[in-house]
Formats: C-alpha cells, structure tokens, sequence
C-alpha cells in the first residue's frame, strides 16, 4: 500500500513536471504564435510546415495539459513522446549531443508515463470512477 502511494506521488510528479515544462517552455508559445510562426516552422517529415507546427502545438500544448490533468495519460504520452525523437533524431540529427540532449530528456518521462499509467491522483482514475 505504501508502494502504491509512493509510485502514485512519483507518478504525480512526473506527469506535473514534464507534462507542465512541455507545455510552458514550448507548447504555449507554438500556441498563441501559431500565425507568427506558420510560415517558418520547420518541415522535419515533410508534411508542411503548417501540418509539423500544427502536430507540435497539438502534442505540445494538448497532450501536455491531458498529462498535467492525468486525463488519457497512456495516449496522450505517445505524440510529445513522438514529438521528441522526432526532435531529437530528424530536426537535431546532425546536430552534436547538446542539441539532442533537452529533447530526449523529455522523452524519457513521456516514454515512462506509457507504460506507467498516470497514477492513482491521475483524474482519469476518478473519470472512470475508479478507487485508489
């Protein structure tokens, strides 16, 4: 039981602080300067710059608050998750190691929050109706 809390108060944080960081640092700029940044936003898989900036405010910006909340938490991980190696492997892939390094640091928790779960303090526990 007192496994339990400990793991949920882990949890708990790992959602808060990266999902919290991801969503400061770098989604609600992408967010409320979405038209500044239309026409300049890197094209990384070739979709359009458009589509890339529009994926990245979503994963940055949506998926962070879901974590924050701990609304979906297993899905909304998987596109900042995604978002970051792409980050790291495609838009930084010739780049040396300090380049890489803040996004594979974010990727770690979102990874770890896919396979975790959000928690017992998660609010998708008390969505569904669960008890701790």
């Amino acid at each position: 039981m007192k496994s339990d809390l400990s793991t949920s108060l882990g949890l708990l944080v790992l959602r808060l602080g990266a999902g919290g960081f991801l969503l400061a640092a770098h989604g609600w700029g992408k967010l409320i300067g979405f038209s500044d940044l239309l026409g300049r936003f890197p094209d990384p898989i070739g979709l359009g710059p458009g589509v890339s900036l529009t994926l990245a405010v979503f994963a940055e910006a949506l998926c962070s608050l879901l974590l924050v909340l701990g609304l979906g938490t297993r899905f909304a991980a998987v596109p900042p998750l995604i978002t970051m190696l792409v980050a790291a492997f495609v838009v930084h892939g010739g780049d040396p190691w300090s380049k890489k390094e803040l996004a594979l640091l974010y990727a770690i928790p979102f990874l770890t929050l896919i396979l975790t779960g959000g928690g017992r303090f998660a609010l998708e526990r008390f969505v569904r109706g669960k008890r701790a």
